[in-house]
């Protein structure tokens, strides 16, 4: 469910018209519904109380770093998963409390991992071993052990993208399987760590409940065996990875979800943490953008609209669909590619699809655009990442500002060197005759 509808023949976020926030802050240009995010963190928070077992939220930061948005969520008790130093810094920044913080990533650095026990956070998510080297060294300096959970591969591959599937034996992600229980018992062994528990990712956009069953039972049962072995298991991250419906997509409800995962962990009496993202934020965001010119040729018609690959990257990266519909209500349809201005083939927001038959000049929406839209946009082309908009109601607040083109080079430097005034080209350089020879160098006594 989202909150984006027609009203009086106009599309609007909430209550606020589409059309007013392009002529405001031009497009492209994210915009946010903060009724929608907020009704979905609360029935995340819902459906694993219902289901028995209440559970930690830690938004998966990466979906969108807006610090508007990690702050929305963290007054509604959210933590938040975090995966770089960046995203560490900037969860704080929106008023997350350090200690509903999960520190994830395969490739931790040394000060990365210094500054997560400096601030206290909740765990460290460890995925390779040499990690907790570095672990130990830092937390003994400091003096205070550092929280750990082993993340797990279990080995599970759901349905999913190639690039979004990581439970599987052939990914980079967790701790094998195999080398679990000797990982965790090492970790118990030392004085500067402390182990709390397991986690365990197996992907994104999945559509079938059985992957996490089948991954979660394992773990279930591997809590089982490191408890018969004498050690402490307390805690569990079920991460995230349940999907959402782009198209025609039919995912689980966050009820039959929460059910399933408190299903499989019965009887282990651990404290639970998820790292959603996607489900929270793909729907709660949209991306504007306006017809620039529509083009025919014998084979394709084209509308050709301002925001490119840059701005929104999934469908170039992935293949992804996003629902493509017109900001004027009423619209018909027609056979079109909707393109960017990007040069490169495959920078498309919709092709080979019904879209609105709209003239240049017009306002379309790509739908879903939420999670993974802002946060993987780039300067390609050199072109100015566009502004975000958080609406709440019938008031809309610029929560991010469209770069300025001036500051995309403003941190480079050309060298002193370059600035000397060079000779001018000989003719011979710039397109004489090829066959003459070159000059000679000039005699040195």
């Amino acid at each position: 469910m989202h909150h984006f509808h027609y009203r009086e023949g106009e599309l609007c976020a909430e209550e606020v018209p589409l059309r007013e926030l392009a002529e405001r802050h031009g497009t492209p240009l994210f915009v946010y519904s903060h009724a929608t995010l907020v009704r979905h963190v609360r029935r995340y928070q819902s459906a694993f109380r219902t289901a028995g077992q209440g559970a930690l939220i830690a938004f998966s930061v990466k979906a969108n770093p807006n610090l508007a948005i990690v702050r929305a969520l963290a007054n509604e008790g959210a933590g938040a998963d975090v995966v770089s130093l960046g995203e560490l810094e900037r969860a704080l920044a929106a008023g997350v409390p350090a200690g509903r913080i999960v520190f994830a990533g395969v490739g931790k650095r040394p000060d990365e991992l210094r500054r997560g026990l400096e601030v206290g956070i909740l765990q460290f998510n460890v995925e390779v071993e040499g990690e907790l080297d570095h672990l130990e060294a830092i937390a003994k300096e400091l003096g205070r052990p550092a929280p750990i959970a082993l993340r797990v591969n279990p080995d599970v591959t759901p349905q999913t993208h190639d690039y979004i599937r990581t439970g599987g034996k052939v990914n980079k992600f967790g701790i094998p399987w195999e080398r679990a229980r000797a990982v965790y018992a090492r970790a118990v062994a030392s004085p500067h760590l402390e182990p709390v528990g397991l986690a365990c990712h197996i992907g994104s956009q999945i559509l079938t409940l059985e992957p996490f069953r089948i991954a979660l039972e394992r773990i279930a049962g591997l809590v089982r065996e490191l408890r018969a072995d004498g050690l402490p298991v307390s805690r569990l991250d079920v991460g995230g990875g349940l999907g959402v419906r782009y198209r025609d997509e039919v995912p689980p409800s966050l009820e039959d979800y929460a059910d399933t995962v408190v299903a499989a962990l019965k009887g282990l009496g651990c404290e639970l943490i998820c790292e959603p993202g996607r489900v929270i934020m793909a729907n709660a965001g949209i991306l504007l953008t306006r017809v620039l010119y529509r083009k025919e040729t014998e084979q394709k018609r084209f509308l050709i609209v301002d925001q490119g690959m840059n701005d929104l990257s999934r469908p170039a990266l992935y293949g992804a669909y996003h629902e493509v519909i017109a900001v004027r209500e009423g619209v018909g349809l027609m056979e079109a590619d909707v393109v960017g201005p990007i040069c490169e083939t495959g920078d498309f927001l919709s092709r080979g699809g019904q879209v609105p038959d709209v003239a240049a000049g017009e306002l379309l929406c790509a739908m879903s655009a939420g999670a993974y839209g802002r946060s993987m946009s780039s300067n390609y082309n050199t072109r100015a990442r566009a502004g975000e908009v958080l609406v709440r109601g019938a008031e809309a607040f610029l929560v991010q500002e469209r770069e300025e083109l001036s500051d995309l080079w403003a941190r480079e430097i050309v060298p002193g060197f370059l600035s000397e005034v060079a000779p001018p080209a000989s003719t011979a350089a710039v397109g004489g005759d090829p066959e003459s020879p070159a000059a000679p160098p000039a005699s040195v006594d």
